[in-house]
């Protein structure tokens, strides 16, 4: 990769876990870019690299419950974010849903990808187009869609 990429990574409590063992099996990749975290979610990660002595720049910001999803979702509105892993709980309700809903939303409204999986966060961290320079992503069309002329 030739670019310097800036990852957002959230994870809820209960699947921090998770969010650190991907971290670390990923570190290598990490460890190039800067990642922004929610507060205990950056800590976890912070540590977890320190263990397995890994340099990585992160910043964290606060935890969710406390703003830092609404944090991360205006960093994607001022484009300071170019990917995002939210490892979400959908077991268990969290009391933040509306910070949740507006930081998913406004990935999808400013073309930020963000993988709510293990898989899906792979997938995207191996793609090529990371790589290739005459990629552009192509910014949404909202426009009236008019089913007269099918």
């Amino acid at each position: 990769m030739n670019r310097r990429l800036t990852i957002a990574l959230v994870a809820h409590d209960h699947r921090k876990a998770d969010m650190v063992e991907w971290s670390i099996f990923n570190s290598v990749f990490l460890a190039k870019h800067h990642l922004v975290c929610t507060g205990t979610t950056g800590g976890l990660v912070r540590d977890a690299f320190i263990k397995k002595g890994v340099n990585a720049e992160i910043t964290c910001v606060n935890s969710g419950p406390l703003g830092g999803d609404a944090e991360i979702a205006a960093m994607v509105v001022r484009k300071e974010i170019d990917l995002a892993i939210f490892l979400i709980d959908d077991l268990n309700p969290q009391p933040h849903e509306a910070d949740i809903m507006m930081l998913l939303r406004q990935c999808r409204v400013h073309n930020v990808p963000i993988a709510c999986n293990r898989y899906s966060a792979d997938l995207m961290i191996t793609s090529t187009l990371w790589d290739d320079d005459s990629y552009v992503p192509m910014q949404p069309k909202y426009v009236n869609f008019d089913r007269t002329n099918l």
